[in-house]
């Protein structure tokens, strides 16, 4: 049959079935042609089909590389930068007697407490921790992928904030996460700049709230659970130290 469009004022006659087209169909794929048979042999491709991103946890993919030039990592567009992805080449200028500044400071918004504070037992921690875990469940964010069993909420006092003043973050972990792990998401979903991977003096460690006792690092949550050195719903403080620094004066960030 013969095609003609409106401004088509030449027939195309197609090499293949011999009909005539007009110029938008004059090309065997253009009308389905049933003559015309590829003579290029379709070939699997089995090379990269998309670069995966470094970032710790993150699953987003890239179909170009995206490579850090200090380094030399491939990362995804939104970890590009070297802050977004804790660049281990980064070494951020902090000086040690940032967290001395800090505490002086908090000690002179407050008055001098001639009787400090005992710290809370372990049975009224629990309890605190019960009450605040309903309300927490409501607004923590987190890992979608943990599964409710295993989902750990906290609040975590970031560095230089306070309890009562902020800034403070309502979060949930996994429990069989090591406390390492935790302070890499905590930093994370807080925006923190995370300098334990580099040559800093000082580190971000992880603090009970209730007696300024370091978590070490290497324990799992689930661990600290069972040993009620923490417990779900409970408040902990996320801290620049040095590594001489096993406790905290807890009181500073209530």
């Amino acid at each position: 049959m013969t095609h003609y469009g409106h401004n088509n004022f030449l027939p195309f006659t197609c090499t293949k079935c011999q009909k005539v087209f007009c110029l938008e169909h004059k090309f065997p794929d253009d009308h389905s042609c049933t003559e015309f048979k590829s003579d290029t042999p379709h070939v699997e491709y089995t090379g990269t089909r998309a670069y995966s991103c470094s970032f710790t946890e993150c699953k987003a993919r890239e179909l170009m590389p995206v490579v850090c030039e200090k380094c030399s990592k491939n990362f995804c567009l939104g970890h590009r930068h070297q802050k977004d992805h804790n660049c281990e080449k980064l070494v951020e200028k902090i000086t040690p007697t940032k967290t001395a500044e800090h505490v002086q400071q908090i000690l002179a918004s407050k008055k001098l407490n001639i009787n400090p504070k005992k710290p809370r037992g372990k049975k009224s921690s629990k309890t605190a921790a019960k009450v605040a875990l309903m309300k927490m469940k409501l607004h923590a964010v987190g890992d979608a992928k943990i599964p409710d069993f295993d989902r750990v909420y906290l609040q975590v006092v970031l560095p230089g904030g306070s309890v009562s003043k902020g800034p403070t973050k309502q979060l949930f972990f996994s429990k069989t996460w090591s406390v390492g792990r935790t302070i890499d998401v905590a930093a994370e979903r807080g925006s923190i700049t995370n300098t334990n991977n580099t040559g800093s003096s000082q580190k971000l460690r992880l603090f009970s709230m209730d007696d300024g006792s370091i978590l070490p690092i290497d324990q799992t949550i689930d661990s600290l659970l069972q040993n009620e050195a923490l417990f779900n719903g409970g408040t902990v403080i996320l801290e620049r130290v040095t590594e001489d620094v096993n406790v905290l004066d807890f009181e500073l960030y209530q």
